[in-house]
């Protein structure tokens, strides 16, 4: 895979104008864009429908989390909306995980629709210790991953989504060939940190691993965006060129 097509542009804007802008301005340059609660609340499902029809690639984060059926059911609907990728929560466990993969892969057979991958969120890379702990969770941010991706390859997910930290001990445990790793909390060297607790750097992340880094706001808030993100492509080529 092309790095440029590992890169995920998170679209955490407020509109769907902004949104538009942002998408033109990546093209070509990203592999794909994530339309998450903010912009999918304030859009809805139609501005998902124009970025695929566009030919751009989508990555759903709505992070399902409910009743298995409910779940199932929006991730056909998912399906339908022609995204690349989607997510669930792994902590809504491996029943609503299972009947979601395989109602997803149904309506794809069904429909003649390319199947999205289906992934589930690990731990998110604002949680630490500190907020497991108060959660309930006895396990340090690394033994819940690992226990997540366990349950998510044995219900038939295609994937996790977790924070560079955790590619690695994800890659130990995981047997399933194929199985995606996306990381967001990706930072460039100097880059502000946000609200994301556990980061790496591109570079760091791609070594570790991941198939996929999600980016938002170093890219959205820099003076030229796309600039910010054929930097971001180029860091990670050289690194695929030291390895080769």
């Amino acid at each position: 895979m092309m790095n440029s097509m590992k890169l995920i542009v998170a679209l955490d804007v407020e509109t769907a104008a902004q949104a538009r802008e942002m998408v033109n301005a990546l093209r070509g340059i990203v592999g794909m864009f994530k339309i998450g609660s903010q912009l999918f609340t304030a859009a809805g499902p139609d501005l998902v429908r124009e970025i695929v029809s566009s030919g751009e690639r989508v990555f759903l984060d709505l992070k399902f989390h409910d009743i298995p059926n409910t779940v199932a059911a929006a991730g056909v609907e998912a399906t339908r909306l022609g995204v690349s990728i989607f997510n669930v929560h792994a902590a809504g466990g491996s029943e609503m995980m299972r009947r979601t993969a395989e109602a997803v892969s149904k309506c794809a057979a069904e429909g003649g629709i390319t199947k999205p991958h289906v992934i589930a969120v690990t731990v998110l890379t604002s949680s630490n210790q500190t907020t497991l702990t108060e959660l309930g969770f006895s396990f340090s941010p690394a033994d819940l991953v690992r226990r997540f991706a366990l349950l998510a390859e044995a219900a038939g997910m295609d994937g996790v989504v977790a924070s560079p930290h955790e590619v690695g001990l994800i890659r130990a445990v995981v047997n399933k060939p194929g199985f995606i790793v996306v990381t967001p909390g990706v930072r460039p060297a100097g880059a502000a940190h946000g609200d994301q607790s556990r980061v790496t750097t591109p570079r760091e992340a791609i070594a570790a691993g991941a198939d996929f880094l999600v980016v938002g706001r170093p890219i959205l808030a820099a003076p030229d965006p796309a600039r910010a993100a054929q930097q971001i492509v180029d860091e990670m080529e050289k690194l695929s060129a030291n390895n080769a």
